[in-house]
């Protein structure tokens, strides 16, 4: 569906979880993956998110109250000269700083995300290395003698109360690289991804 894929935009949901990673590292509000945030000791019904974790642990369990304290630590103002830097999307933080990637504020279309994680891959965004690097490395998700599997999901409802699913990232196989952009949009309230 091309042009859902390149003129359509959507929520982000978690996979601004890139983003957010990607500019606190460059900017020392993380220091690196191991950093610790503390958890606020309320319960989610994620049980994953209900613990302190490491920036490489919220990453793999997608933990949205990890990166929302990211975000507020980052602030409005530096977090908007980024996504403006970066041309991210619609680059519109029109609501909270710790949630305008979740509730339909900030979108982005599927090409987009695609040429993100082109950029990501071949240390082109402008961030240093060492940053990039760190990003990449809590994408990995399956790593063999037959491939690399790097990617981050997100999940979230769009205006319309429509589920938006995210898959975004690259398989390499004998060094070469395979991006991939997935968006999946249903009705259906009992969709699981």
């Amino acid at each position: 569906n091309l042009s859902r894929y390149k003129d359509s935009t959507y929520l982000p949901a978690s996979t601004f979880k890139i983003i957010n990673s990607l500019i606190g590292i460059e900017i020392g509000r993380i220091s690196d993956e191991k950093m610790v945030i503390k958890w606020d000791g309320i319960k989610r019904s994620n049980e994953d998110w209900n613990k302190d974790l490491t920036m490489e642990e919220a990453f793999k369990v997608s933990s949205v109250p990890y990166y929302q304290e990211v975000a507020r630590r980052i602030g409005k103002d530096t977090m908007q000269h980024w996504l403006d830097s970066l041309n991210y999307g619609t680059k519109k933080i029109t609501t909270k700083i710790d949630s305008f990637w979740l509730d339909n504020s900030l979108k982005i279309s599927p090409d987009e995300q695609l040429g993100l994680v082109k950029r990501l891959y071949f240390d082109q965004l402008p961030f240093q290395k060492r940053t990039q690097q760190i990003v990449r490395d809590a994408m990995v998700q399956e790593d063999n003698t037959l491939y690399k599997l790097c990617y981050k999901t997100g999940w979230g409802m769009d205006e319309q109360n429509n589920n938006i699913g995210w898959v975004v990232g690259w398989v390499e196989e004998n060094k070469h690289p395979y991006f991939f952009a997935l968006l999946v949009k249903s009705a259906d309230e009992n969709v699981d991804m």
